[in-house]
């Protein structure tokens, strides 16, 4: 209460309501600051002290609505502090999507950055000396411009960006700050971010057009009628990224960012809900889980990476797959013997070395004959095929995971990246890794090897129909190639594996295609391996990637069998 008013003047309705906004917003910070300290692995730990946390915040955005003139007068609310509350809700919806894979969550935390933005809450906080309150407002555009990247609304993050980039001029003019070089980096990670897609889409007026790589309906071949295949169904994910300098913005690498879209389905509705009054509960929604559970793991050390695969291994359904996906630096083996058989032998992918870096390099503390310690083996991952299993690899040592062993019988099936690109090709450890950019959206990957920068949206449409025909057809290839490991039918249930699969394919198949691709490291594997002329090699399939280089004018980059001698 302001202290210019003596408590016995305010009549005593308004005190009580001041007194009930004081404690609603006493326990919602409270609660706030009690979701960093719930462990972030598991799925029922947090689900009910997300519930109170809702319940506070829908009675505290409700009641400051409610009474908003006496806590103006009495209290002397500020908007940044209505900014700072509806800034908290966004991050819940958020954080609850992170922990849930709903993406509808995610247009609720748009919602409520949206109406921030719109209604200008912060917009008072550059007139105050504070530099904390300033510092607020920027991790608020920080945010929301995350939650853009991940809703595809590229226009609005460039518009972001730059508004983003003015306050933090203006911040750093203002304040004798250390900070300053932090939020530079953070530009230039978003700056680097928007580049990061090979290839755009224009439309006939010359403007980008973005498109959603979420699965979609219709997006996925339907199976045949009568196709006897696995009833398995994926239900979490953990998707690792540890490329030493990929570009990544907020603890997501851009191999991250595209493979967890490629295990979502797109929202039914994307439409933005700025009227609302307050925080939905999230158990007003569909119970039902339409996306696999997703962990994201930037740069985990090798005990966190395992902590999360135990917990997700321990509480799987039954009939359901763990897929683990790793985009990272590959291991290798220090020295070569004739013993070298097992599991542990062949290196695998790097995990963080934490506090073994002094000045930016590692210290090396092992004998040249010992195992790498901070590093992911394929035979890390075998307890885990005690349960259905579902691998993807895409480093540098891709190949050490070849080495796997099926010990307990389950579904196991691992699709691995090239080890060596063309020099041609761009780094993967740079803007993103050609492998996962084809099970992501295998159009612009195409386009990206053909070295299309620019395709027209009518020919993009014309194209991505030819590719739903060829996706049909490598779906009938796996089901009914004669020799194809089992492995992969028990899969080809789920439609998120199923895509992936497919996808896969006709990476592999492009690949060996392309003239560019002549090592044998530059191709894509699996284990088990794929029966070769049923699939990956297939006369049919050789002929749709002819038709579709010729539809989009880049034939003389392919091998041609009937033409020339491959």
């Amino acid at each position: 209460m302001t202290g210019a008013e003596a408590d016995d003047d305010i009549p005593l309705g308004e005190r009580k309501t001041v007194t009930d906004f004081c404690y609603l917003l006493d326990k919602s910070k409270q609660l706030f600051n009690g979701l960093r300290d719930l462990p972030q692995y598991g799925h029922k730990q947090w689900q009910s002290y997300f519930g109170r946390t809702f319940d506070v915040y829908t009675k505290l955005w409700k009641f400051q609505q409610q009474h908003r003139q006496v806590l103006d007068t009495r209290y002397g609310l500020k908007r940044w502090q209505i900014g700072e509350v509806a800034s908290k809700i966004g991050q819940l919806y958020y954080h609850y999507y992170l922990r849930t894979s709903e993406t509808s969550y995610l247009n609720e935390a748009f919602s409520f950055y949206s109406a921030i933005r719109q209604r200008s809450y912060y917009y008072q906080v550059n007139k105050e000396d504070r530099p904390e309150l300033v510092v607020k407002k920027l991790r608020y555009y920080a945010r929301y411009i995350v939650v853009c990247l991940l809703l595809n609304k590229m226009d609005l993050v460039k518009v972001l960006v730059k508004e983003l980039s003015e306050e933090i001029e203006d911040y750093t003019q203002r304040f004798n700050t250390e900070d300053q070089l932090e939020w530079n980096l953070v530009l230039q990670e978003v700056a680097a971010f928007i580049k990061a897609d090979p290839a755009v889409v224009l439309s006939d007026s010359s403007s980008v057009v973005v498109f959603s790589n979420r699965m979609q309906d219709g997006s996925v071949p339907p199976l045949e009628q009568g196709m006897v295949v696995g009833q398995l169904v994926l239900a979490d994910a953990l998707i690792v990224g540890n490329w030493n300098n990929q570009v990544k913005f907020s603890e997501l690498t851009i191999d991250m960012f595209r493979m967890l879209q490629a295990l979502e389905r797109e929202p039914v509705n994307l439409a933005t809900q700025t009227s609302k009054q307050g925080p939905l509960e999230p158990s007003e929604k569909q119970a039902k889980r339409e996306n696999p559970h997703k962990y994201l793991l930037y740069k985990p050390t090798f005990s966190q990476l395992f902590t999360f695969l135990s917990a997700s291994f321990k509480e799987l359904p039954a009939n359901s797959v763990l897929l683990v996906y790793l985009s990272a630096t590959g291991v290798f083996p220090a020295g070569h013997s004739d013993y070298e058989v097992g599991p542990y032998d062949f290196g695998g992918v790097l995990t963080n070395t934490n506090r073994d870096v002094v000045n930016g390099e590692t210290v090396q503390k092992r004998n040249q004959a010992q195992k790498e310690m901070h590093c992911l083996h394929p035979g890390d991952l075998f307890p885990f095929t005690r349960k259905p299993l579902f691998v993807v690899v895409d480093s540098s040592n891709s190949a050490a995971y070849k080495n796997f062993t099926n010990l307990f019988g389950q579904p196991l099936v691992c699709l691995l990246s090239p080890t060596v690109y063309p020099k041609s090709v761009p780094d993967p450890s740079q803007r993103g890794s050609l492998f996962t950019l084809f099970l992501y959206s295998p159009l612009l990957a195409f386009s990206s090897i053909c070295g299309l920068s620019t395709v027209g949206q009518g020919l993009w449409d014309q194209a991505q129909e030819f590719l739903r025909k060829v996706f049909r057809d490598i779906g009938q290839m796996i089901t009914r190639s004669r020799t194809i490991d089992q492995a992969f039918l028990q899969f080809f249930g789920d439609e998120f594996l199923r895509l992936l699969l497919i996808r896969f394919v006709f990476c592999s198949a492009t690949f060996r295609l392309h003239k560019l691709f002549r090592e044998c490291r530059s191709f894509p594997e699996s284990y088990p391996e794929l029966p070769q002329q049923d699939t990956v090699e297939s006369g049919l399939l050789q002929k749709h990637i002819l038709d579709l280089a010729a539809m989009l004018d880049v034939q003389n980059l392919f091998w041609d069998n009937s033409l020339e001698t491959y």
